[in-house]
């Protein structure tokens, strides 16, 4: 039965582009000159807008895209937003009819497991490419398993990095749409993708294999087989082996990750002849579209399959970083051997440099020395934050993976339900502020840290041990750092609240989400959210003590020679150090705008509401106070709504003392988004230029429910 819904590959011609997208259209093509492409249908954009016009969806999405404008929105903002758009989804109930029609419209394909593949209108053309920023589900099976994975092929066109690409195109998102390829699954054990033209040597073409199913190679977690061939003839002009451990095949509920056969781990995927019939598939699709294409093909036993074809898009170097960007999303498998490095070695060493500059005091060096010193602490300042940013933010993706997971199962309506299994883990900053905690209750008690009894000995210690990371880390020594501190531990509240949470049923809830084969996976993605929710926590405070030992010792060679804005390595220069080559510095900030105003140049006309993400539930009043540097925190006041650009890991243990925490940077998962959920506060991140606008001591109402901050009239 025919329905204006679905249009069957073989029917699919040019003029149907905007109906179909680029990937169906490239398919259809390349079935009529003759290659073997899986029998299948495309879902039209059409049906994709009657399912949002029919939902509501459209105002729902347009509303998350417009809470700021998207050029200035952090990677972590479009993370959330994302996350929310596909938890939207998820929950729409189907229209009654076009359920009904595309079930109907899609059974000519038969029983036989499916793959379900994203074809959005611009997608896979000359100009933007989209290439692993849409989803794909193999293994499908069955009409309801179909209508489920479209709704997600349908959700990424929302993902984070579709955004990122359509933001760094001039694209505008809000005009996007979506359309899908259902195709007959085809189960191949040898799979991999073929470049017609390798973009780092117009000369070569590149193939890349793995045994198993193409996913493996796609989301990363399984090395491939590299050749390097001779574009004009085909000839193999380097192999470059993998270790070949796993594979991707069919699975219960879809593919999964499992070991390679001990026959396939010394024997490549491809033999020459296989080379050759890739090689001769790319340059015929070259011929057919114009430009050299990148193909995803596989073999099913000797018959070789073409599952999609694109032109090959490449960028000048270094003019965007959306590969980077693109990197932040991990599979799990990806993700375990993460962790493993942070645990075993970033971390750690991390540590170690910061401890080792805590313990040894620049004021004591002589010139020369000194002038090593910042050498040796700058360099080691930007090796950790490259390491930061390539390991210790990509890491951050666990808990989205999580929440990704568990939202699909269990559909809760609020998306980040499940962030109350990861609360309460213990962290590097989680201790520090216990520790405030007990020395502001033996403070409040009267004990003198000099007197005789244990409680007293007990407040000596715990003072020392805050002022040397405090001090150091809010620029304050001798006795100032000591009297401010004393004055913030006598004012801090106790019983400082935190989240409520019935842990033991939320996780019984995600459990049950879960079959009893999928157990074991469960439990360890839990555990892979723990330990990134903690360490994506802990990175930031060990960083920074890395970070804070190096401005230790340029202040105090500024000092010596009486500049205080003399650049690192001039201070190490003048001082008599070496000069020596260091890594580039790495700016972390990249492709986000500030979104605040210029210090001294607040806008004009602030509005009385201004908006940004919820990112901690509640509601809270109380009079601001505006941080713009650490040493604004010890004026910090009892009731008070935190209000700074972003929560830096030195200024968490004034949380406590908080009614409501308000940011400009955004997103659920930045550091004081975490810290407030775990003391139960209210809190809106991404409140554009709120450092500016908001001023110390005026009235405030926080909505973290509705992402809202309101500024009340003075009575």
């Amino acid at each position: 039965m025919r329905t204006p819904w679905i249009v069957p590959l073989e029917s699919v011609t040019a003029d149907l582009a905007p109906e179909v997208g680029g990937k169906a259209l490239a398919l259809a093509r390349l079935g009529e000159t003759g290659e073997r492409v899986p029998r299948g249908a495309t879902v039209t954009v059409s049906a994709y807008r009657e399912f949002l016009r029919r939902t509501g969806l459209g105002a729902r999405i347009r509303m998350e895209l417009t809470r700021r404008p998207l050029e200035s929105l952090r990677w972590e903002e479009l993370w959330d937003a994302s996350l929310r758009i596909r938890s939207l989804f998820l929950r729409a109930p189907w229209p009654t009819g076009l359920r009904e029609d595309l079930i109907r419209g899609l059974e000519p394909l038969g029983e036989a497991p499916r793959a379900v593949r994203s074809s959005a209108p611009g997608e896979d053309g000359g100009a933007s490419s989209f290439a692993g920023l849409h989803e794909t589900f193999l293994m499908v099976r069955g009409p309801e398993e179909t209508l489920e994975a479209l709704r997600k092929v349908w959700a990424s066109l929302w993902s984070d990095g579709a955004l990122m690409y359509r933001r760094e195109l001039g694209l505008d998102p809000r005009r996007s749409a979506m359309g899908a390829v259902v195709q007959e699954m085809v189960e191949g054990d040898r799979s991999g993708v073929a470049f017609g033209q390798d973009p780092t040597d117009p000369s070569r073409s590149v193939v890349e294999a793995v045994w198993g199913l193409n996913q493996g190679l796609v989301d990363g977690s399984v090395e491939p087989d590299r050749w390097l061939l001779d574009r004009r003839t085909g000839a193999v002009r380097e192999h470059r082996p993998a270790l070949r451990e796993h594979r991707v095949g069919p699975a219960p509920g879809g593919v999964a990750l499992v070991p390679l056969d001990p026959s396939h781990r010394d024997a490549p995927p491809l033999e020459a002849g296989d080379l050759g019939r890739i090689h001769g598939l790319a340059m015929r699709a070259e011929g057919r579209f114009g430009p050299p294409q990148d193909v995803e093909w596989t073999f099913r036993g000797p018959d070789l399959w073409v599952l999609q074809s694109r032109p090959i898009t490449t960028l000048a170097q270094g003019e965007d970083k959306r590969s980077w960007y693109r990197s932040l999303t991990r599979s799990f498998e990806n993700l375990k051997a993460l962790r493993r490095t942070l645990e075993e070695e970033i971390l750690p060493g991390m540590g170690r440099d910061g401890a080792a500059f805590r313990e040894r005091d620049p004021v004591g060096l002589a010139d020369r020395d000194l002038g090593e010193e910042i050498l040796r602490r700058e360099e080691a300042g930007r090796l950790w934050t490259r390491a930061y940013r390539d390991a210790c933010i990509p890491f951050a993706h666990g808990v989205r993976l999580f929440l990704q997971v568990a939202n699909d199962r269990l559909r809760p309506e609020d998306p980040y339900l499940f962030l109350g299994l990861l609360q309460g883990e213990p962290t590097e900053t989680g201790r520090r502020n216990g520790l405030f905690l007990e020395a502001a209750a033996l403070v409040q008690q009267g004990r003198d840290p000099k007197g005789p009894t244990p409680e007293d000995r007990r407040l000596g210690d715990l003072l020392e041990t805050l002022e040397a990371s405090l001090g150091a880390e809010l620029g304050l020594e001798g006795p100032e750092a000591r009297r401010g501190l004393e004055s913030l531990l006598a004012r801090t509240p106790l019983g400082a609240r935190e989240a409520g949470r019935d842990r033991e049923t939320l996780e019984a809830a995600y459990r049950g989400g879960f079959g009893e084969a999928e157990g074991d996976f469960a439990a360890e993605l839990l555990d892979l959210a723990r330990a990134s929710w903690r360490l994506r926590d802990d990175d930031n405070l060990i960083l920074e003590r890395v970070l804070s030992g190096a401005a230790v010792a340029l202040q105090e060679g500024r000092r010596r020679l009486g500049d205080p804005l003399l650049p690192p390595l001039e201070t190490a220069a003048r001082l008599g150090a070496t000069p020596r080559e260091l890594p580039e510095p790495v700016d972390l900030r990249f492709g986000l705008a500030s979104g605040s105003p210029a210090p001294g140049s607040p806008e004009a006309g602030t509005p009385r509401q201004l908006t940004g993400q919820p990112a901690g539930p509640g509601v809270a009043q109380g009079p601001a106070r505006v941080v713009r540097s650490r040493e604004d925190c010890l004026d910090f006041q009892p009731g008070e709504v935190l209000v700074c650009d972003a929560v830096d890991p030195s200024m968490t243990f004034v949380v406590p003392l908080a009614s409501a925490v308000v940011e400009r940077r955004g997103g659920m998962l930045i550091h004081g988004a975490i810290v407030a959920r775990e003391y139960g506060l209210p809190c809106v991140t991404g409140v554009e230029g709120a450092t500016e606008r908001l001023r110390t001591g005026e009235p405030l109402w926080v909505d973290g429910y509705l992402g809202l901050v309101v500024r009340q009239e003075v009575r």
